[in-house]
Formats: C-alpha cells, sequence, structure tokens
C-alpha cells in the first residue's frame, strides 16, 4: 500500500484521561485537508521533540487503529519504522501555505462539533475551530503528581510485549503539568465556553520558561510568560485558530468530550488604514 502523508500540526502532552498507547500521539492533515491521529508512536523525548517537528510533511505507513472507534485514529504498521520527512512549510506570506491545508473545514459552533462527536455516522474528534471571541487565559493550580491509582490502571493497559512497547515511559520522562492552562471565548452563537490547553507547546512553553527562572516567584514568571505567548501575542495579535480533539476514553463518556490540543495562530497582514474622503 501506499504511504500516507501528513503535515504534523499537533504533539499531544500525556495525560491521565487516555489509553496508555494513545499517551503520545501525534496529529494533522492529509494532503486533501482531513484530520487523521497517529498513535502510538515510538517515544523518547528526544524522537518526539525532533523527529516530529511541527508542521513537517511526513510520510508513514498506516493502518486503521483497530482498538479505536474514532474514525481518524490511525496506527503504524510497523510501529519503530523510521519517519520520513519530505518537506515542510514554512510561514511565509501570513501563512498561506499552512493555511492552504489547514483551513479547508473550519468550525464555529461547538455543540455542532459535539452532535457530531456522538453520532455514529461521524464520531469526529479532531476539528478546526475558530472562536468567535476570546474572553481570557485562565490559570488554576492542580496536583503536582499523576494520580497513582489512574496510572496503575494506564500501566496495565500497557499493549502485551511483542505488539507495542515504548522505548520511555512518558509518565517518567515527563513531569505532569502543575497548572492548568485554559481558554475563555464565545462561539458563533455567542455562548461562552472554557476549553484546557492540552499540547506540548504549552507544556514545552512552560518547562523551558521555569528554568530561566529562580526564586519563590519562578513558577509565576513561568505562568506570566505562557500567559504572554498565548493571550498578548496569539488571541490579541494572530488570526487565532484551535485544534479541538478527543481522548478515547473521554469521548465515550463525556457530554463536552473536547479539549484544546493544538493552536493555530497565521500572522495577518497589517492593517490597511484609509485616509479619509473629506
Amino acid at each position: 500500500m501506499p504511504l500516507t502523508k501528513v503535515l504534523i500540526t499537533v504533539k499531544s502532552y500525556p495525560t491521565v484521561s487516555s489509553h496508555y498507547d494513545e499517551q503520545l500521539s501525534i496529529a494533522g492533515f492529509r494532503e486533501d485537508g482531513t484530520f487523521i491521529r497517529i498513535y502510538p508512536v515510538p517515544f523518547t523525548k528526544k524522537t518526539y521533540d525532533e523527529d516530529y517537528q511541527l508542521y513537517d510533511w511526513v510520510e508513514l505507513d498506516l493502518q486503521r487503529n483497530p482498538r479505536d472507534f474514532r474514525l481518524e485514529s490511525f496506527r503504524p504498521v510497523i510501529v519503530d519504522a523510521p519517519v520520513k520527512k519530505t518537506g515542510h512549510l514554512g510561514t511565509d506570506d501570513y501563512w498561506s501555505e499552512r493555511k492552504a491545508i489547514v483551513l479547508k473545514n473550519i468550525y464555529r459552533n461547538l455543540s455542532t462539533i459535539v452532535m457530531e462527536a456522538k453520532h455514529e455516522a461521524f464520531y469526529t474528534s479532531l476539528v478546526v475551530f475558530k472562536p468567535a471571541r476570546i474572553l481570557g487565559f485562565v490559570v488554576e493550580e492542580t496536583e503536582r503528581e499523576w494520580n497513582s491509582d489512574r496510572l496503575e490502571k494506564i500501566m496495565a493497559e500497557k499493549s502485551p510485549i511483542g505488539e507495542f512497547e515504548q522505548p520511555e515511559d512518558p509518565f517518567s520522562v515527563m513531569k505532569k503539568l502543575p497548572y492548568k492552562f485554559s481558554f475563555r471565548f464565545t462561539d458563533n452563537k455567542n455562548e461562552e465556553i472554557t476549553l484546557p490547553v492540552e499540547d506540548w507547546q504549552l507544556a514545552s512553553l512552560y518547562w523551558k520558561s521555569l528554568k530561566k527562572f529562580s526564586g519563590p516567584d519562578k513558577e509565576q514568571k513561568a505562568i506570566n510568560e505562557v500567559r504572554k505567548k498565548y493571550l498578548q501575542e496569539y488571541a490579541r495579535n494572530t488570526d487565532l485558530y484551535f485544534f479541538l480533539g478527543t481522548t478515547q476514553n473521554v469521548h465515550a463518556v463525556s457530554k463536552q468530550p473536547f479539549t484544546i490540543v493544538g493552536v493555530f495562530p497565521a500572522t495577518m497582514p497589517p492593517a490597511v488604514v484609509q485616509g479619509s474622503l473629506f
């Protein structure tokens, strides 16, 4: 079978709301603009950082993931096969090349997405969403360690030997974020919504920022760096879209299963200021 060409736009960060082999996944777009999720992917932190770069085109030998009812979910035929990179989309001309792939199907109403997520004809689990208005960026302190009971259950779900084993355990390599970061926004029906941001980029920004600072207020300074990037830079100065996604467990049981799994902060042309006609 021919290889599947995928533009990577999402890298997940470990959560305890999904199966073990879904912990580290990537998602992106085929050339026709349809979304696709790929897991499991071999995980070492270096490989995950360097081999799966956002907006790289990669080619993979994929098959439908038989353990997942969500139609966007695929898995590598050979899990540890090397990643074949074939190109990269840059940010020239206000992200025009990226927009041509990513913005082919845009949702603007959350209730429509939830309806599709629950309908067996769709089971929609990955979408591009355009918020109507950003209301704020919420930061809440959470538990600082992974839930031990939930971890035991997740570890028990590990694939049998011979099928798939992670080179590294993402829960031991990746620390739990001690804060929950969420966007508050409205959709096109003016419904107010708060969704957490659960992507690799945000987590990586927090940990890198934390290393820059010292003293008792270093966490607050790292939070301020994240807030500056996501609220001031992205929400106010770009044409911002969200990648919304579900995890398999949450999709099956939650009335509203989506979280923000990535952002698309496309740059905008400078406003053209017209002079007075009089």
